[in-house]
């Protein structure tokens, strides 16, 4: 399941980056390093009961060979109820926490956990709280509009 899972969110990412590719090529955050990968995909809002905020559903993945960093490191949800989905297909353990909001999604290796949360409008720093992986760079930009 969670093979098919990651297939999907491949495909779903290669979907995006051809539509994406009608943009023009200029970085507007600058530094030119946040290239898109095929491992993290914005995904279909998470079906959830009745309730009020946008149930915005993003993918964010650990590096499968085992290395200290996300993909993507710079996610965008509209403000209301987020879940990051963390996938995890390293050996290496993970979880995902984000400044400012009580708890983290459990902790995993070679799997997949969910972090949810109500969030307003703003900017918030996401991580891995385990050991010393933030201090390392696993950290990235959750903007919500």
């Amino acid at each position: 399941m969670q093979r098919i899972t990651w297939i999907l969110a491949l495909l779903l990412a290669a979907g995006a980056l051809l539509a994406a590719g009608c943009g023009d090529d200029e970085d507007e955050g600058g530094g030119g390093e946040a290239a898109a990968t095929p491992e993290a995909t914005e995904e279909a809002p998470a079906e959830e009961p009745a309730g009020g905020g946008g149930g915005e559903a993003l993918t964010l993945t650990a590096d499968p060979g085992g290395a200290i960093s996300w993909q993507p490191a710079e996610l965008s949800a509209p403000a209301g109820s987020v879940t990051i989905a963390l996938v995890n297909e390293s050996d290496v353990p993970h979880a995902v926490a984000i400044d400012g909001v009580e708890g983290a999604s459990e902790t995993i290796t070679g799997g997949e956990a969910e972090l949810t949360t109500d969030l307003e409008a703003g900017e918030y720093t996401f991580y891995c709280p385990v050991g010393q992986h933030r201090q390392n760079g696993m950290e990235g930009t959750l903007t919500v509009e």
